[in-house]
């Protein structure tokens, strides 16, 4: 099946108590909203710290329901600046998760909750059965641009009403060459 690609950029996703701390009372601003229903780009930004390093501007995600956990998401490339080993996880396993400092304008949180986040296709239950994918299947993304790739051991990532979409970090976007909106073919793993 051919299916659009979305670069995930570095980004945080806050708890409600974690919003407060880093922003005091108020709601987060909807920019953007993202492919995936009830996700959207704020207006906030914060700073990631640790002890050998900073990234700042870093774009916090909002969603509704607000997620009942904090978490970092950032690129290979990124830890090397901060100096930090997160480990590949799916979104919301913290398990393990690298201790980072996460700054906003009226206070911080110091939390395990930074990992690089596994390459997944996003998708709906029927879109999985029509597809004849199991919950707990990984599959194969070629991309057939200027610099061909292969990726294996990509997660399905089902959710009610996901929208099919592959999500890939700028460092495997980059690695590709390959931006958000372009195309790939993904197909079941042999």
């Amino acid at each position: 099946m051919e299916v659009v690609i979305g670069i995930s950029n570095r980004h945080v996703h806050l708890c409600e108590e974690d919003i407060k701390i880093l922003f005091g009372d108020i709601a987060l601003e909807n920019t953007k909203d993202l492919v995936q229903p009830n996700e959207y780009a704020t207006s906030q930004t914060v700073t990631l710290k640790t002890a050998k390093g900073t990234l700042e501007k870093v774009r916090v995600l909002g969603s509704n329901p607000t997620r009942p956990y904090t978490q970092a998401e950032i690129s290979r490339t990124d830890s090397f600046k901060l100096g930090i080993k997160p480990p590949v996880k799916p979104s919301g396993d913290l398990d393990g998760a690298a201790l980072i400092t996460i700054v906003g304008p009226h206070g911080e949180v110091e939390k395990p909750c930074c990992i690089i986040a596994n390459r997944h296709l996003h998708i709906n239950p029927q879109d999985r059965a029509k597809y004849g994918l199991t919950d707990t299947e990984k599959v194969c993304v070629a991309i057939n641009a200027e610099k061909r790739t292969l990726f294996k051991d990509v997660y399905i990532k089902e959710t009610p009403n996901g929208i099919l979409e592959v999500h890939l970090d700028t460092d495997d976007g980059n690695g590709a060459l390959v931006n958000t909106g372009s195309l790939c073919t993904v197909y079941k793993e042999n």
